[in-house]
């Protein structure tokens, strides 16, 4: 005896058919229909046939370090972001904006935000960055991959010469990701420390310029009204055209109200002695001028003092105001 087993593939087929699904030919194509419906997959054809698997991707240095450029040309800080590492891209969105647009400059040698443009030379890419009627051009060499590090080497025509540096690049979870500049590593933390000591120095000598600019602001008041002004402020842009000794448009209206880049300006008559007629004795004063960091540490460590004898002095004082007494400043230092 026979047991009936229930040929649930039957039962589908007559659904189908019943639907007016694969009532005809082709039955190919029904057959194929039918598997993926029930859940049954159709056999590989190419390993039938002995096709080797198809290799996964591997991802081109190339390729990323030529959307890294792109994307400082730019200054697309989001896009030039995804192509460092884990570390690198954290101390990257730690920067302060002006420093992250700086390391975006450094990379393209342009200072604008430009158009990128993509083409090949002997096979190699070469990526064009054009802002402001400039144009640099970054030509690629041919990659040197070895396992998970890759090297690159990129040329820049400069007029008549040709600079070359090489990109390294590792591989980081699966993807290139943006490691060394030549000969260094592209350590974000250092170099943001190495920015901010540069950025410091830098505040300290505008604010030694700004001093200078102000004592001689002061000199061009006294010689043109007979007197010292009261305040800072008097030397300041008028409201309206037209100077006078209460605006008397002698410097701008930051230097004015005291402000010089992160420091803060400080001013002060020193009467004159000996005189008895009071014309004469304005004529005589003196001046004495102080420059002390807004935020020790951040906006400047010296402190720096200047009278109208044109001693500068300076010195590291904690934030505090510098004094006459102070050392005076070797010509080097001096210099804004």
């Amino acid at each position: 005896m026979k047991l009936a087993v229930p040929d649930r593939s039957a039962r589908r087929g007559a659904f189908f058919a019943s639907m007016g699904v694969c009532a005809g030919p082709p039955l190919a194509a029904c057959g194929i229909l039918l598997l993926l419906i029930s859940g049954i997959t159709p056999p590989d054809l190419s390993a039938q046939r002995g096709a080797p698997p198809t290799p996964p991707q591997v991802p081109d240095p190339a390729q990323t370090l030529q959307e890294t450029l792109t994307a400082a040309c730019r200054h697309d800080e989001a896009a030039f972001a995804s192509h460092l590492t884990a570390d690198s891209a954290q101390a990257f969105g730690a920067l302060m904006q002006e420093q992250r647009v700086a390391l975006l400059r450094r990379l393209v040698l342009l200072d604008d935000p430009g158009k990128p443009l993509l083409s090949t030379l002997a096979g190699q890419t070469v990526v064009r960055c054009e802002a402001g009627g400039v144009t640099t051009e970054l030509r690629f060499g041919a990659a040197e991959v070895r396992e998970n590090l890759a090297f690159i080497p990129v040329s820049v025509p400069v007029g008549d010469e040709t600079q070359s540096v090489r990109f390294g690049l590792i591989r980081e979870s699966g993807q290139w990701k943006l490691l060394s500049l030549g000969l260094l590593m592209l350590d974000i933390p250092a170099l943001a420390r190495q920015w901010q000591e540069s950025d410091l120095q830098a505040r300290e000598r505008n604010a030694i310029a700004a001093l200078r600019k102000v004592a001689g602001a002061l000199k061009l008041y006294r010689n043109a009204y007979g007197n010292l002004p009261e305040t800072l402020e008097q030397l300041g842009p008028p409201p309206q055209d037209g100077a006078s000794p209460e605006r008397a448009r002698l410097l701008d209206s930051d230097l004015a109200k005291g402000l010089a880049g992160g420091y803060r300006l400080r001013y002060a008559i020193v009467p004159a002695t000996g005189e008895e007629n009071d014309s004469e004795r304005a004529k005589g004063d003196g001046f004495a001028l102080a420059a002390t960091p807004v935020a020790y540490g951040k906006d400047g460590r010296k402190s720096f003092f200047l009278d109208s004898s044109g001693t500068l002095r300076g010195a590291d004082k904690n934030g505090t105001v510098a004094t006459a007494d102070d050392p005076a400043m070797g010509s080097d230092e001096a210099q804004p």
